[in-house]
Order: structure tokens, then sequence, then C-alpha cells
């Protein structure tokens, strides 16, 4: 079973809905996301990540699951270096980098500068419970780190995809969480594009036992063949589909 997670297309943050352009990358999207195969599909309730989803559901005729737990992680700390209120990432690297509890893939959530601001924790939980209530529906229930299977269950389900549309925060809280890396490493170290897609698939290379593995991260090629440029929306630096 493979997991997609896409994040919103560019975004008009102050009007809560999609620029011009943001608009345009959906409706590519949709090109691309109505060739899969899609068991079921779910969706931040921010508007950002329901009109990106809208085209591509339309043309499935799939009604989507809102799920509270998939919107941004935008709950705001006091940035340690520059004293400014933002997002519980994009630390600067003389800071974060010297925290192991950071990296900590379990208890990341527990670094005090996260528990600065007592939405986070719980935001980290029902997530996790989310991730999990599905995928037990589909016979994967978490041990650990991975999953253990009902066997009988999850055979024959190499082609089943559920796809989440949601954020670059939140996609990677979630990732994190499935491939055992810390969302903070991820939130630090990638940029997810508007629109990007990230494939997770669970291999079951044991009985009894499945793990998830990442085969794409971040991936824009619907945009690079339309001849969209990829946006810059959440990025520090320039950036260039090659």
């Amino acid at each position: 079973m493979r997991l997609i997670f896409i994040r919103h297309a560019e975004p008009d943050y102050e009007k809560h809905t999609l620029t011009e352009k943001g608009f345009r990358e959906a409706n590519i999207l949709s090109e691309r996301v109505t060739k899969w195969n899609i068991d079921a599909a779910f969706v931040s309730p921010l508007e950002r990540a329901v009109l990106t989803a809208k085209p591509s559901l339309d043309k499935l005729n799939i009604q989507p699951t809102i799920v509270p737990w998939l919107q941004e992680f935008s709950y705001p700390i006091t940035d340690p270096t520059t004293g400014k209120p933002h997002v519980p990432w994009d630390f600067m690297p003389e800071f974060w980098t010297k925290e192991p509890l950071l990296f900590d893939h379990e208890n990341f959530y527990q670094a005090d500068i996260l528990q600065s601001n007592p939405a986070y924790e719980p935001a980290v939980m029902a997530l996790r419970k989310g991730l999990d209530d599905i995928l037990a529906g589909y016979g994967y229930h978490r041990k650990g780190s991975y999953y253990a299977i009902e066997d009988e269950k999850v055979l024959d389900d190499d082609e089943k995809t559920i796809v989440f549309f949601g954020h670059l925060g939140a996609n990677f809280e979630a990732m994190g969480y499935l491939l055992g890396i810390s969302p903070l490493v991820l939130q630090q170290s990638v940029f997810l594009a508007p629109t990007a897609v990230s494939i997770l698939n669970f291999e079951k290379r044991l009985p009894g036992q499945a793990m998830a593995r990442a085969q794409v991260i971040g991936d824009t090629r619907h945009l690079f063949d339309a001849g969209e440029p990829i946006s810059n929306h959440g990025a520090f630096s320039r950036v260039k589909d090659m």
C-alpha cells in the first residue's frame, strides 16, 4: 500500500485562497492525480488544501474526508535567534543543530522550544492517532516504529493508494512519524514546493511486519512537463526544476 502526501498549491495567505498561479498548479496536478487508482483521500480543512484537492477529486468523483489533524502546524513560537514569532520550525542552523532532542524522532516535541506553545504536542499526538487509525483500518497496526500487519488483510494491496492533501509542515510531521525521522530535521532540511508529491510505500519483507519507505519526496514533474515554473513559497533560496 502506498501513501501519497501532496502539498497545497501556491497560497494567497492573506485571502485564505490560492493565487492565480496556484489555481493553475492545482489544475495541472489534477492531470497527474487522475491517473492514480485512489482508495481514499484525506484533506486538511484549510482552504488552500481544499482548493488544491478539488480539481483532482472532482474529476475522480471522490468525496474526501476532511481531517483537522492534517492542517498546518502553524503553532507560533518565538525564534530564539531573531526573537520574532513564527511557525515551529525554520530555526537558524546555529540553534537547531545544537539541540539533540530536535533530532529525536520519538520525542522531538518535548524540546523546550516546542513546548513553549502548549498546542504543539497535542497536535502531534492527534496526527499520530489520525494516521494510525486510518492504517489500522487497512490492517496496519503501529508497533514501536514499524507496523505489525494482518497478512491476509494486506495481501495484494500493493496497488492500493491513499492520498493526503496537506501542507509543508504537516506533511513532514506525518512522513517523519512513518519513516522514523524527526519532522524537525525534514522541515529544516527538505523543501516541498507547492503541489509537490511525496510517495511512501509499505514494504512487507517478513510475514507480519511492514515499514514505510520513501520512494519520492517533493516531486514536481507535473509542473515541469506543463511548463509551469515551481513556486518559491516556503524556500529561502531560489528554487529551480532542472
